[in-house]
């Protein structure tokens, strides 16, 4: 196991001020100031940000050139194809950009490609595919910015294109006479909107695919109610209904809940709970969530993994047809199948994260910082999914190979202090194709340049054994006695959490505990009573290794912990609950 420091974060703030200004507790205060949020209005926009505060789409670069040209390819009837991607993103941006062309009444058809048979994004069948069935002009969405040699052909065969993505654009390094280094940016031959591009002012780049393309929809929407084509209601509507699929994207994309990603988000899900999408509907009931509050938690974890399987085992157009069902019976089928689809995909994740650790813990890759596991007789599409559990427990980056048709494949997830494009740009000439950004990347080579590609990661990280320690950054040291019923409800005023705005967690010292227990199905679960300062008892639970919780629990009379407060509801009973999420 990685080795564990916690830290309390000490930003400095007027806290009782905001407290007074805002009418919130000076704790939440702090938990804001500890979330970067430091002026008046941002804290202001942080709290009560609405629909109406979000960003400008003409403030990116391209939407003024992008948004006039597909305008008018719509007006035209030229026939436009949407190229979208296999995950929920790719999916998601596809659907929205689908469903508002639709309404305008744009001749437009769609294409996500198939995981295993055509790979991300663009590549040259599909281009050729699309010039046969006279496709005039390729709209890509989640994908296209790495796309430059694919757009030239698609641009020799007569076709025009708009690159709608959100991906790091690729660059080449200039030398400079004096031996300075600039970048240049290597954008496709087509117009692009992309908040990643160097010179783009949009104010907030941490948007999803999905998000790009909605801002995409807003301003064609716009529009065409100016031009009377359809009505303001029209409009509303529309984006009301795209709004979930935007905010499912950024949760499933696992971007930041910060600025206008926590207004998309938090209004989405609202817009999700009562969904006017027949498919979304009927699989929010197949996972059991139907007349439930939705949280980050459910998209995230729940529904988000039914989409991106079928993506994994099956085809992603799938999901795409469970968005554009008519039938409830038809809808019903597919959510059913999705469902099925995610169990099956845990299982073999699972199997995959067994051999990965196996591997790890006979010492087959050494000292190795940046960790390049083969797994050749893994499936390809949860590669990922096993990288990211990998990192979660050793605290590396990880990167997950398997054996594909045409050598190897793979995808990757790194910690905050290896930006993992930039490293895979820095052995670009060992990759037939690469792309991603800081935190994760997939990427396809000949086998013959395994050792190599693992070699040079290594050699050119600048990695330090401090950078794999995890640190866990306490919101505040707070007496369990401090904990009630009108403390934890005041914290759903920070909600949607999710990357960028973890749940706030507390601290405390030498807190009673007594009778543990394992508990779940396959004692994965510890419960155990803790005892406040007053006296009082409270339920605690640890979801993390139990069984050793349990061993290390034995004989011991108190124990430190970082925690949260929950409300544990249960045959319409309430009580406090505090989670343990580390503990010495």
């Amino acid at each position: 196991m990685p080795e564990e420091k916690w830290f309390v974060t000490t930003k400095k703030a007027d806290f009782n001020h905001i407290a007074a200004e805002f009418g919130i507790s000076p704790v939440l205060a702090r938990i804001i100031r500890n979330r970067d949020i430091v002026t008046e209005d941002e804290v202001r926009y942080f709290l009560h940000g609405t629909l109406e505060d979000l960003h400008d789409p003409y403030l990116m670069k391209g939407m003024k050139e992008g948004s006039a040209f597909l305008y008018a390819a719509i007006r035209e009837k030229k026939r436009i194809r949407i190229i979208g991607d296999y995950d929920v993103d790719g999916i998601c941006s596809t659907y929205v950009l689908y469903h508002a062309l639709q309404l305008l009444g744009a001749a437009v058809s769609y294409r996500i490609p198939h995981r295993i048979k055509d790979g991300y994004g663009l590549n040259e069948d599909i281009i050729r595919e699309c010039s046969t069935e006279q496709v005039e002009v390729i709209v890509t969405c989640d994908n296209g910015i790495a796309a430059a040699k694919e757009i030239a052909l698609a641009k020799e065969l007569g076709m025009e294109v708009l690159v709608t993505d959100h991906h790091e654009v690729p660059y080449r390094e200039i030398i400079g006479t004096d031996g300075s280094t600039e970048r240049e940016e290597i954008l496709p031959p087509s117009l692009v909107i992309d908040p990643k591009q160097k010179d783009c002012p949009y104010p907030y780049k941490g948007i999803c695919g999905a998000v790009v393309a909605y801002k995409l929809v807003q301003v064609l929407l716009e529009q065409a109610e100016k031009e009377q084509l359809i009505t303001g209601a029209d409009r509303k509507a529309c984006l009301a209904e795209l709004l979930e699929f935007a905010a499912m994207a950024t949760i499933c994309d696992v971007m930041d809940l910060l600025d206008e990603n926590r207004i998309i988000v938090k209004y989405g899900l609202k817009q999700m709970e009562q969904s006017k999408n027949l498919g979304l509907r009927t699989l929010i009931e197949v996972c059991g969530l139907k007349g439930q509050p939705l949280s980050n938690y459910h998209a995230g974890f729940i529904l988000g993994p039914c989409l991106n399987a079928t993506g994994r085992l099956d085809s992603a157009a799938r999901a795409m047809e469970l968005f554009l069902c008519t039938e409830l019976r038809e809808a019903v089928v597919i959510a059913t199948d999705l469902k099925a689809l995610n169990e099956s995909r845990k299982e073999l994740t699972e199997q995959g994260v067994k051999e990965a650790v196996r591997q790890i813990e006979a010492g087959e890759h050494g000292t190795d910082k940046v960790m390049v596991v083969y797994l050749p007789d893994c499936h390809e599409s949860i590669a990922g999914i096993i990288a990211g559990r990998l990192r979660e427990k050793y605290a590396h980056p990880f990167f997950v190979l398997t054996k594909a048709e045409e050598g190897l494949k793979g995808s990757g997830r790194s910690i905050e202090a290896y930006h993992m494009y930039e490293g895979l740009h820095g052995v670009e000439d060992l990759l037939t194709k690469y792309g991603g950004h800081k935190l994760a990347a997939g990427l396809s080579l000949e086998e013959k340049n395994l050792e190599e590609l693992r070699r040079r990661l290594n050699a050119d990280c600048h990695l330090t054994e401090e950078d794999f320690i995890h640190k866990i950054l306490i919101d505040v040291p707070m007496p369990l006695s401090y904990v009630n019923m009108q403390f934890v409800e005041s914290l759903s005023l920070l909600e949607p959490f999710g990357n960028g705005n973890k749940k706030p967690v507390f601290a405390c010292k030498n807190v009673p505990i007594s009778h543990v227990q394992l508990r779940g199905k396959n004692k994965n679960v510890a419960s155990f009573l803790l005892t406040d300062e007053t006296g009082r008892k409270l339920n605690g639970i640890y979801f993390g290794e139990a069984e050793r919780f349990f061993e290390e629990m034995q004989g011991r009379q108190s124990i430190q912990i970082v925690y949260y407060p929950d409300i544990n509801e249960f045959r319409g009973n309430r009580s406090l609950q505090i989670v343990v999420t580390n503990y010495k």
